[in-house]
């Protein structure tokens, strides 16, 4: 039979049977000959995911021409060149490049660093193929790209699943899927033969699978949500791309490959559709606001001039220039030399790699980071917490035949390597044990492997010190072992409440029995599991990540609030938040907001702090309603299950275990095994939010009141009170002193709590300085009038208020500043000796300003010691950056 894709996406998982599965794959259970596996490869392809291929230079370059900002000075550029204002449109479209160019080049180094990072899901497979149809099937290792639909593949203990499989033969084979569904416990994995009608494993209740009574080594799956929308990944017969074993082996074949993974199919998803961000929402909302004010400007100077002064076209290069004025020509650099020089500084000493440099305002401004618990605050591997006798108090007896029963199945099972709840047990028998693992040295006989259906498993031991009896030692399922235990009804009940107590806890239980029988040389089978003697519980706990404590705590300093998102058992969600110091609170599955409305979710997500069992729409919509309450949000996982929120987010994180598509998608990489990494970016984000904040708070206020003067001086005047190569001058004066913000350090109390830079309460501040400054510039026209006696000498007009712009920007950058460093004293110093000596000097006639009379200077230090006392006092009443509401 040919193989045909689509009649296998129909019977995969609904209808097939293994062997109709087979039949379908033109396959069967020896594997493919040679020839026929290379005949699929050229036909569908390598098993890759598609390649993402890191943007070249220019590309990057022409994408940030697409800032709204940009695309105005770009404008006004023309309008300049139009007009013949070389010069102006000259200076404009260095700034443009410029800007544009130091952002292309920290995003480019910045898509290098995490491509660097990739990894492949998997490098090699074990596969059964044949020379030809009558050759033995001979186990090969292939390289993963190598492998094809219909290929039979072994899996072994620490395999990574190379593809979509479906299993033929299982022996306790169980496998993590926390990538794929965030469930950090191992999930049970078996071949059935009619998938559609798969009752859940015996004994299994799908709200105490997880950690609860019916939790052995491996627990069903049915405890957690469903992942990606559907509810594939709970079928026990079948193991995805993206998953690894955890314990035992098994022979699958292959569904699916490369582009129709599971995998690939949520590496597919959209990427763009991240709503507005904080930046957007800061930055660009400011900036949009000034280009309504830029492209209202000359029209208005325009008609205003031709209906009170009667001039016409001839205004039009003033008027583009006063627009010019009003522009902030360097936020563009200043933000991206800003960000830039921190995600430098991030990426060189904490590791930490920004993709996205807005993303970096954006950390600055969070106020809410929403982490997944598997595999960020925990490490998803287990670790001993307790063992119990029946009373509930501790005793190291059971621990040791817990590990007795981990070591001799080990052994005697010829299992290649523990899986990860037996090798927690031994190692907590070297750590509590003087003797270690020497007290575990028994004679063993025989053993029983663990089996996701009996949910237990079984170590024969010959009995010290009675010749002729074995012990047989039992460990799995509370209530499984239970079952096979001769109690009566109130120790079976006190049993059953401890492991409940114990799983309510999050503690994964696992319950230990013996029985001595006489030797036997028969085989032993699971019919001898029966009449045991009870011993007691061991409970288990996920270990947390070593950094995951400091990493809250410094996040709760910041004054970020935390959200838990998981996949996990209310309780062991809750117990992982006590073990690192973040109160839970009343825990919320996550299923029941289902019926809430937006609204009523965002009340229960602003005062929850860990909401269990989610599925990926879960966490995005939680996200999604807390942007809607006005937070900025972070969101950090390292999961396919976690994509939909970490496109849903402000900013997305992920840390160096994330999954490959993971990394892709978010705009933080932590390169480092280090959560505490997140708080030094977060405060580099609030460090380049000051600095840009500080530059917006100068920057404006003297624009626009030099603007307002000067529009308010054309009026007034016969003559312009500038001309349009003047304010270019005094722009580019201006422009080239503002470079200093972007190495000003922002003082300690901007780091300690989020940076919002909300733009209609910013320009509400921004107004009363500028209101300040027009008033200071409206004052020297009064003095310049009064000391040239009239208004028509030009030239000394210009010079006087030229040279009172430029130190009354000098002052704001001093005053007005609330960094440190950066030299911007002794720029602003520079800034001020131009503005005197420059109408002096023989460019001053050159560009149309005369000589000063000396009784305009001391005039004019007092309107600027004015200016500087209405500043201090404007300053002590201001509130900048804005606190969050």
């Amino acid at each position: 039979m040919t193989w045909a894709p689509e009649r296998v996406s129909t019977l995969q998982l609904s209808k097939s049977t293994p062997l109709q599965l087979l039949r379908a794959l033109d396959s069967g259970p020896r594997g493919l000959v040679d020839s026929d596996a290379e005949a699929r490869l050229a036909r569908y392809g390598e098993n890759v995911l598609p390649a993402r291929r890191v943007p070249a230079l220019p590309i990057v370059f022409l994408r940030s021409l697409r800032d709204p900002f940009t695309a105005v000075l770009a404008g006004l550029a023309l309008v300049s060149a139009l007009v013949a204002a070389w010069a102006t449109a000259s200076v404009i479209v260095v700034l443009v490049v410029v800007s544009c160019a130091l952002r292309a080049a920290g995003e480019h180094r910045a898509d290098r660093s995490a491509a660097r990072l990739r990894h492949l899901v998997a490098s090699t497979a074990t596969v059964l193929r044949r020379a030809d149809e009558d050759a033995a099937p001979v186990a090969r290792e292939v390289p993963v790209d190598q492998v094809v639909p219909g290929d039979v593949v072994r899996l072994a203990p620490g395999d990574l699943v190379p593809a979509d499989l479906r299993l033929l033969r299982a022996s306790g084979l169980t496998m993590h899927q926390a990538a794929l569904t965030g469930e950090s416990a191992p999930v049970a994995k078996y071949p059935v033969d009619e998938p559609a009608r798969t009752p859940p494993p015996a004994g299994g209740r799908a709200d105490e699978t997880r950690t609860g009574a019916g939790a052995a080594n491996a627990s069903p799956s049915g405890a957690r949500a469903p992942a990606l929308g559907d509810e594939d990944f709970d079928r026990p017969e079948v193991c995805f791309q993206g998953s690894s074993v955890a314990s035992g082996s098994g022979t699958g074949v292959v569904m699916a490959t490369g582009v129709d993974t599971r995998f690939a199919a949520a590496d597919r998803a959209p990427r763009d559709d991240r709503r507005t961000t904080a930046f957007d929402r800061s930055v660009y909302g400011i900036s949009w606001i000034l280009i309504r004010f830029m492209l209202l400007t000359p029209p208005l100077v325009l008609m205003a001039n031709a209906a009170l002064r009667g001039r016409g076209l001839e205004t039009l290069p003033f008027a583009v220039a006063v627009a010019v004025g009003l522009t902030p020509e360097m936020l563009p650099v200043i933000v991206t030399t800003t960000l830039a020089r921190g995600a430098s500084a991030l990426a060189r000493t904490h590791q930490v790699i920004v993709k996205r440099l807005p993303a970096l305002h954006d950390l600055g401004a969070v106020d809410v980071v929403c982490l997944d618990k598997t595999g960020t605050l925990t490490q998803d591997r287990p670790v001993l917490d307790c063992a119990l006798d029946i009373s509930g108090a501790p005793d190291d007896a059971v621990l040791r035949w817990a590990a007795v029963n981990s070591l001799w199945t080990l052994r005697l099972a010829d299992m290649p390597c523990p899986d990860a709840l037996d090798e927690a047990l031994l190692d907590a028998v070297e750590e509590r044990l003087t003797t270690g693992l020497a007290a575990l040295e028994y004679d063993a006989v025989a053993a029983l492997p663990f089996d996701p259906v009996r949910r237990l498993s079984t170590a024969v031991i010959a009995t010290p010190g009675r010749l002729g009896h074995h012990t047989l030692v039992v460990k799995g399922a509370a209530e499984d072992v239970l079952e096979r235990c001769e109690l009566t009804e109130e120790e079976r009940g006190r049993a059953r409440a401890l492991a409940d107590h114990l799983a309510a806890d999050g503690l994964r239980v696992l319950a230990v029995a013996l029985a001595e029988r006489p030797a036997t040389a028969r085989p032993y089978g699971a019919a001898d599991e029966h009449g045991l003697t009870f011993r007691g519980l061991v409970g288990l706990r996920d270990a947390a990540d070593e950094s995951a404590a400091s990493a809250l705590a410094a996040l709760s300093h910041r004054g970020v609030a935390v959200k838990v998102l998981t996949g996990d058992h209310p309780g062991t969600a809750a117990r992982a938040c006590r073990e690192l110091g973040l109160d839970p609170g009343d825990v919320v599955a996550a299923a029941s907001s289902d019926a809430l409305s937006d609204a009523e979710l965002g009340e229960l997500a602003a005062s929850t702090t860990v909401f269990a069992r989610c599925s990926p729409a879960h966490k995005a919509r939680l996200v999604r309603v807390l942007r809607e309450r006005g937070h900025v949000t972070g969101f950090l996982g390292d999961g396919v299950n976690d994509l939909p929120a970490l496109r849903a987010c402000d900013v997305g994180i992920c840390p160096p275990g994330a999954v490959d598509v993971v990394r892709e998608t978010a705009d933080v990489v932590l390169a480092a095994k280090d959560l505490t990494s997140l708080d030094h970016a977060i405060a580099a984000g609030r460090a380049g939010g000051a600095t840009i904040a500080s530059y917006l708070r100068i920057t404006l206020s003297s624009n626009l009141g030099n603007v307002i003067a000067m529009l308010t001086a054309g009026l007034l005047l016969p003559f312009l009170p500038m001309l349009p190569s003047q304010v270019l001058v005094q722009n580019l004066c201006f422009d080239a002193a503002q470079l200093a913000f972007a190495h000003e350090r922002p003082q300690a109390a901007a780091l300690r709590r989020p940076l919002k830079l909300r733009p209609r309460e910013v320009l509400f501040s921004v107004t009363g300085f500028g209101v300040l400054n027009a008033a200071a510039d409206l004052a020297t026209f009064a003095v310049l009038v009064w000391a040239l006696s009239g208004t028509r000498a030009q030239t000394p007009f210009h010079a006087g208020w030229f040279t009172e712009n430029l130190l009354t920007q000098a002052l704001v950058m001093v005053l007005l500043r609330t960094g440190r460093g950066g030299g911007i004293p002794a720029t602003a110093g520079v800034l001020a000796l131009t503005g005197l000596l420059l109408p002096l000097s023989p460019l001053g006639p050159l560009i149309g300003m005369g000589a000063l009379p000396l009784a305009y200077y001391p005039l004019l230090a007092i309107v600027l010691a004015l200016y500087a006392g209405a500043l201090h006092w404007r300053t002590r009443g201001a509130r900048w950056p804005v606190p969050p509401a």
